[in-house]
């Protein structure tokens, strides 16, 4: 009679998951990540059938806890400047305080064993995220650009700026702050706060 699976011990197996896979890259031996987890190689298989199965449950484990990070506390009735900020400024609190689980991120992106499905699913997660940059570009130069061109734009600011982060601590805030101004000019958002900037309004200045 097979013995009733722990959830604990699954979820201790996905924590040292990432921490393997920061470190060694998506190519780490499940033998190493069940080690790094307290139990058998043998033990991991019971909780996933493959590897590849694995790494799909990491990667929607951690863009969930992303997500949840960027949009805890949001005020998703105040102004929208401020609500960009607001998520801005906890997507990179998160980064700078997981460093593994950001490498480990990085390197699930663009693992082949990561499915459609799985990148579907988490896309769906950052849903509200997106639809608050969407709004925000409404009256801006990118309100016609392809949604996920103005996402990938964000990323890659954002990546920039959590790499300045880490490099200079002492100047966090300052980097932090450059990086979302950087964010709201791409989105071309309204400079004044409340103020909901329209092409017609933008001609008219």
């Amino acid at each position: 009679m097979a013995r009733p699976r722990s959830q604990d011990r699954r979820n201790a197996i996905v924590s040292a998951a990432a921490r393997v896979i920061a470190s060694q890259g998506t190519g780490a031996a499940t033998a190493a990540i069940a080690k790094e987890a307290g139990v058998s190689n043998g033990s991991l298989f019971v909780y996933f059938d493959t590897k590849a199965a694995l790494l799909n449950e990491l990667y929607l484990a951690l863009k969930a806890e992303m997500t949840a990070a960027a949009t805890a506390g949001l005020d998703t009735g105040g102004e929208l400047r401020e609500q960009v900020r607001h998520m801005w400024t906890q997507w990179l609190r998160w980064a700078t305080d997981n460093p593994g689980k950001r490498r480990a991120l990085a390197q699930l992106e663009v693992d082949d064993d990561i499915t459609a499905g799985s990148r579907q699913t988490a896309h769906a997660a950052f849903s509200g995220i997106a639809a608050l940059l969407d709004r925000s570009r409404t009256g801006g130069p990118m309100r016609d650009a392809p949604l996920g061109f103005v996402l990938a734009l964000m990323t890659a600011i954002a990546e920039a700026t959590i790499d300045a982060v880490i490099r200079e601590p002492a100047e966090a805030e300052a980097r932090s702050s450059a990086g979302f101004d950087a964010v709201w000019r791409v989105l071309g958002g309204p400079s004044v706060p409340g103020r909901y900037l329209t092409s017609t309004t933008a001609e008219g200045n």
